[in-house]
């Protein structure tokens, strides 16, 4: 079994609350002791006292920042900071952090509008990432499934790499897959341009009791509810997505961190969903990833 390739991490996105409440050391500390050494840094604020306990993590626990997050709306957006107005906080924290990437979670609503809108879009990310690169940091973008929706029969996704040519990205495997696109292809397509992935499994759940019992008594609307909501986020490995061959090629095209995320856990613990992950990684045969 090889001991090189990519390192499986934690988007540490699904923590915020956590962190939040008990403080970041607190919860490198249990990932540490779940088998975890890296992280990447999402929706978590960056304040002086977050990112000292997250250095203190790097340090003492070993926890390294795969990357870190930033917006580019007039506000970062989700407890980010902004490239347009925090651009040079971001830099500071990067340096802070030890790491050398930044990626940007989702672009902002308006620029879905219109061809125009995009465009205009993929211009300024393409400043901010040459402006990044000066400071010896690489930009990312990471995707969604409206990335794969098409203007003029081109995905965006695709308008994007070629517009914002300094760009990197971040793919995203579940939401490839909602977007009706085969993340094992996508992965191949961006080889070379891809050192993040997110590790996000996809799985369609059966509806619980209460649905069928307003579907008995023809409770339509209640049924509709829940039928509409079977497609799930699901632990790695506990869901549809080919993980071997996923990572296989997440490694040949050059990944670097191949990040564990799950964006609702139906009421497990976000801890117990990431052990059962690793488990099942493990299970798959890279444990020497982790």
């Amino acid at each position: 079994m090889p001991t090189t390739g990519p390192k499986i991490g934690v988007q540490a996105m699904m923590l915020k609350s956590r962190v939040a409440e008990q403080g970041a050391y607190a919860n490198w500390q249990r990932l540490a002791d779940l088998g975890f050494s890296a992280v990447e840094v999402s929706q978590i604020e960056l304040t002086p006292e977050t990112r000292d306990q997250i250095v203190r993590g790097r340090d003492e626990l070993g926890i390294e920042v795969a990357a870190m997050s930033g917006g580019m709306g007039a506000a970062g957006g989700g407890g980010n900071d902004s490239l347009v107005a925090d651009f040079d906080k971001i830099v500071a924290d990067a340096r802070a952090l030890g790491t050398t990437k930044v990626r940007i979670g989702m672009m902002p609503m308006t620029a879905l509008e219109n061809l125009d809108t995009l465009l205009a879009f993929c211009h300024a990310t393409e400043a901010k990432a040459k402006a990044l690169a000066d400071e010896g940091i690489a930009l990312y973008y990471h995707n969604h499934h409206i990335e794969f929706a098409r203007i003029e029969q081109r995905r965006l996704l695709d308008i994007i790499r070629t517009e914002a040519p300094t760009l990197r990205f971040e793919i995203d495997v579940h939401w490839v897959h909602r977007g009706g696109a085969d993340p094992v292809r996508v992965l191949a397509d961006y080889a070379g341009i891809v050192d993040l992935v997110h590790l996000k499994d996809y799985r369609i759940g059966i509806p619980d009791a209460d649905a069928f019992a307003a579907l008995h008594a023809g409770d339509h609307e209640t049924w509709m509810a829940a039928w509409a909501k079977i497609v799930q986020f699901a632990e790695v490995g506990a869901g549809n997505l080919d993980f071997t061959a996923i990572i296989n090629q997440a490694t040949e095209s050059g990944a670097e961190y191949l990040l564990i995320e799950q964006d609702d856990t139906y009421g497990v613990d976000i801890f117990d969903a990431l052990a059962t992950s690793r488990a099942n990684l493990v299970a798959l045969g890279f444990e020497h990833l982790l």
